[in-house]
């Protein structure tokens, strides 16, 4: 009987892969690179599941916590984990206080030194450095000064780290501090790069130009950081040729030394040897390409800067948060509304994230360049508003004359319960100023100290006296100027001298251009508008003898200048210009408005300097 074999191969079978790895061993291969991790939604999912685990008490696992809520500006959440922690060691202390300077909280970090101390753990050399970064500015000095002491009484200047940071921090505290490094760097053994870059650093802040200088060649080992401090600094300084001189010196370059010296020529209206440098570079990130188009912007040159910002991204650098607001700002100054459009147009395009930052740029730069609508309109859009947004639209509405609106927009303001600062009290003082709102910017005035805790400072001060003054209050001004908490000073006086001149107070500006004298001797517009308050008197040999004591002194007063956009150009004039290249047919212009304007019998009013006229 035949035997019959089945070929058909078996049926295959799903086998299950074995496990290798546990699900602790995966966490625990998450929790290692924690402490670096800025996405919110993974270290809510990761601190779910320590807290499943019940490893919210490890004291290697919740520094690292710790350190990536920091990262993700969460430090709510950090001190809960922080709290969670039966026995904090100094390592845990320390990174939560390294988290509260990473985000500004300056005095709670202290608090949490203190705190440390209180509950009997001693600080290590880890310690110190982190509270030094908290300490940035003069007012730091005497701070910067005990924690020195203290560590010297720890012993702890033998760790390089520890000297090190406390130069830096010294060097941030002005020239007081900057003799302080000096002394500690000389008494220094063991030196090492960042010693040596940080002391240099200071001494250039300083404004020890050939002091860092000498101390720079001094150096044995000159690394990237030396010399781009160096240059860095020279930069800053105005020394621009000086920087030349050294960057044409150095073994290598790289993209901080290239941008530094586009910036110094930027920065000295060398624009030509700007653009120069910029087009020689071998490597162009976006910082260069901002500093470039920032210069152009500022100078007004928008024909320039648009191209250059259409070239940035055809090579398909994106913008980023610092690029859009360094231009942004850029175009405050020049009035360049068009490159400021266009940058817009790019954020709505590319679907650009705005950050709050970003959005209170553009509404200040639609404020500030007189496109209120606009404005207005990026202000409502806003999904988180904070105190600068509010204050950037209301100074706007402000310095536009839309006093009204501006009183409307801060009741608003309140009911969403924002705390207004001194700065929202200078706009609501300006906005009733340019609306005539005398009675109303009075009490505002008053109302910062009583409601709101807000000292009135000098520039609320000269707000009150512009106001009072345009309103015909000149005695009321005058007294005020005299009931001043801080000593007035020539801006003030110069506001008040204006209000005489506008209501014909001949008496009193004779007072006042004394005072003034005194702060601004040499200023030629306070002898201007003197000699023109005595003109509308009719009094004209005290107007003579304005004249000659300005002659006499050497006082020349400047002319002043008119800008204005027209075909993405900004244009800029002054009296008796020749240099635009349509002079002539501008000064045609002015000659046919002149006849016209006779025509009707238009009288002009006296300008600044007599002789000239308000057309």
């Amino acid at each position: 009987m035949p035997l019959y074999y089945n070929t058909k191969p078996p049926m295959s079978v799903p086998v299950r892969a074995p496990r290798w790895v546990s699900t602790r061993r995966l966490l625990e291969e998450k929790l290692d690179n924690l402490h670096k991790c800025n996405n919110l939604n993974h270290v809510k999912q990761l601190h779910a599941q320590i807290i499943k685990q019940d490893l919210h008490n490890d004291l290697y696992i919740a520094p690292k916590l710790v350190s990536s809520l920091s990262l993700c500006r969460q430090m709510g959440l950090a001190v809960k984990v922080f709290n969670y922690v039966h026995d904090p060691n100094v390592h845990l202390y320390n990174t939560l206080i390294r988290a509260c300077v990473q985000n500004s909280l300056n005095m709670q970090a202290f608090g949490i030194f203190f705190e440390m101390q209180k509950n009997g753990l001693f600080a290590d050399n880890f310690t110190y450095p982190f509270l030094l970064k908290a300490c940035d500015g003069k007012n730091w000095l005497r701070v910067v000064q005990m924690i020195h002491t203290q560590i010297e009484k720890c012993g702890f200047l033998a760790d390089i780290y520890v000297p090190n940071s406390l130069i830096d921090s010294y060097s941030k505290c002005g020239v007081f501090g900057v003799s302080a490094a000096r002394r500690l760097f000389s008494t220094m053994g063991e030196r090492d790069n960042v010693t040596w870059n940080s002391m240099l650093s200071g001494l250039m802040k300083g404004g020890e130009l050939s002091e860092a200088r000498r101390l720079f060649d001094e150096m044995s080992e000159k690394d990237m950081v030396s010399w781009n401090t160096m240059l860095d600094g020279y930069a800053k300084a105005g020394e621009i040729n000086m920087a030349f001189e050294l960057f044409g010196k150095m073994p290598e370059r790289n993209v901080v030394s290239w941008s530094t010296m586009v910036w110094g020529y930027c920065e000295d209206g060398d624009m030509g040897t700007a653009k120069l440098l910029f087009d020689r570079m071998p490597v162009k990130s976006l910082v260069p390409w901002t500093i470039i188009i920032s210069g152009y912007a500022e100078k007004g040159m928008a024909n320039e800067a648009m191209r250059l910002y259409d070239q940035m991204e055809e090579a398909g650098l994106k913008l980023d948060d610092g690029t859009v607001i360094s231009i942004l700002a850029a175009c405050v100054q020049s009035g360049l509304l068009s490159l400021g459009m266009k940058v817009h147009a790019s954020i709505d395009r590319n679907r650009f994230k705005c950050i709050t930052n970003v959005s209170n740029a553009l509404v200040d730069m639609y404020a500030k360049c007189g496109s209120l609508d606009k404005a207005m309109s990026v202000f409502n859009r806003m999904p988180k508003k904070d105190l600068v947004s509010w204050n950037a639209m209301l100074q706007g509405l402000a310095m536009h004359g839309h006093g009204e609106q501006a009183l409307e927009l801060f009741s608003r303001m309140k009911q969403e319960g924002i705390q207004p600062d001194k700065i929202t009290f200078i706009g609501i003082l300006c906005a009733c100023t340019h609306a005539g709102l005398v009675d109303e910017g009075v009490r505002y005035f008053y109302a910062m100290e009583r409601d709101y805790g807000i000292l009135p400072q000098v520039e609320h001060y000269g707000c009150m006296i512009d106001l009072l003054g345009r309103g015909g209050h000149v005695k009321e001004a005058f007294r005020l100027v005299h009931s001043m908490p801080v000593e007035p000073n020539a801006i003030i006086w110069g506001t008040l001298l204006g209000a005489c001149r506008m209501h014909n107070a001949v008496e009193l500006a004779k007072e006042v251009h004394d005072h003034l004298i005194k702060l601004e001797p040499s200023d030629p517009g306070n002898y201007s508008m003197l000699s023109n308050i005595f003109a509308a008197a009719g009094d004209w040999d005290t107007v003579a003898n304005v004249r000659h004591k300005m002659r006499s002194t050497g006082v020349q007063k400047p002319s002043g200048a008119s800008s204005i956009e027209v075909d993405k150009d900004v244009h800029e004039f002054t009296v008796l210009d020749r240099l635009h290249p349509k002079s002539d047919k501008i000064y045609q212009m002015i000659d046919r408005l002149g006849q016209d304007l006779k025509q009707v019998r238009y009288v002009p009013e006296l300008s600044e300097d007599i002789g000239e006229i308000v057309v």
